[in-house]
């Protein structure tokens, strides 16, 4: 093979070796926007899967009711003063001269009167009869529960305490049927310097309002106690005639004045920490007789 010859086919060789890696590169050079193309819809499937998780769970939320509960049935309190006939407070405080009432933050929700009467006979002595009407309105609140299960929980509390006044002897408790939804009467006697005196305390409670009475008598300077069985019937009375006052103030002049009770209250609510509502009623007063005035 002649010198020519060989340097045709070296040239040739070098011109394929050349094609080769040429060709090798444009076809790497090809593949590559493939990569791109095939990462960018990759990422843009995953970025609209999150985007339509999001939405469905946002709908999905939005969809979701509110917690709610149940209204309160009673929305007012009567005048505390005003609770009682003129009849009832005669028999009850027969000296008694208008009503006392207490301070209220919010006469909607809570109130209180109270009656002294002091009948002196001179050297045969004197009877004395201290009246007390409280009345506790609960609203329902979505954390701790409808108002009627505050108001019953309350009631329960108002029993209790009365129950455990220091100091009280020969304490009795008893229902109280036909006052409301549900009522309970106390009675026990306190010995204090001018006397013993006779607790009656009766609470009660209709739908979301509880009524607390307190009424004690006692024979002074020497006249002789008044019958506990009496002064529990006169307070019994008085306790029906708030719990009426209350219905009535409310437009429910039939049912609940009458004493028919309401359906039971909701199970659903817990018991707020609390005991009360805030700014909560303060300690029955009958657990400190009034004095001798």
């Amino acid at each position: 093979m002649s010198e020519g010859t060989m340097q045709r086919r070296a040239q040739r060789e070098q011109r394929d070796q050349r094609a080769k890696r040429l060709n090798r590169v444009l076809v790497c050079a090809a593949a590559v926007p493939v990569m791109l193309v095939a990462a960018g819809c990759s990422s843009d499937s995953g970025s609209g899967d999150s985007t339509d998780k999001a939405a469905k769970a946002a709908a999905s939320a939005s969809a979701s009711p509110s917690p709610t509960v149940e209204a309160a049935a009673y929305g007012k309190l009567p005048e505390p003063c005003k609770v009682l006939s003129k009849k009832t407070l005669k028999d009850l405080v027969p000296e008694g001269k208008s009503g006392k009432e207490g301070k209220s933050d919010d006469i909607s929700t809570r109130g209180n009167c109270s009656w002294n009467s002091l009948d002196n006979n001179g050297v045969k002595g004197s009877q004395f009869r201290w009246l007390n009407v409280s009345m506790l309105r609960f609203e329902s609140d979505v954390a701790r529960g409808p108002a009627d299960k505050l108001a019953q929980e309350y009631f329960e509390k108002q029993v209790q305490d009365a129950q455990a006044t220091e100091g009280a002897k020969s304490t009795k408790s008893e229902p109280v049927p036909g006052t409301g939804d549900e009522a309970t009467a106390v009675r026990y006697e306190l010995k204090k310097k001018e006397g013993t005196f006779k607790q009656q305390t009766v609470v009660a409670r209709v739908e979301n309002v509880v009524v607390t009475i307190d009424y004690n008598g006692a024979g002074l300077a020497g006249d002789k106690s008044p019958s506990a069985d009496d002064l529990t019937k006169d307070a019994t009375k008085a306790a029906k005639e708030a719990v009426a006052a209350v219905s009535e103030a409310n437009g429910a002049g039939g049912g609940k004045a009458s004493g028919a009770p309401s359906k039971s209250p909701s199970d659903a609510a817990s018991k707020d920490a609390s005991d009360e509502p805030s700014g909560g009623a303060s300690k029955s007063p009958s657990k400190k007789p009034a004095s001798k005035s």
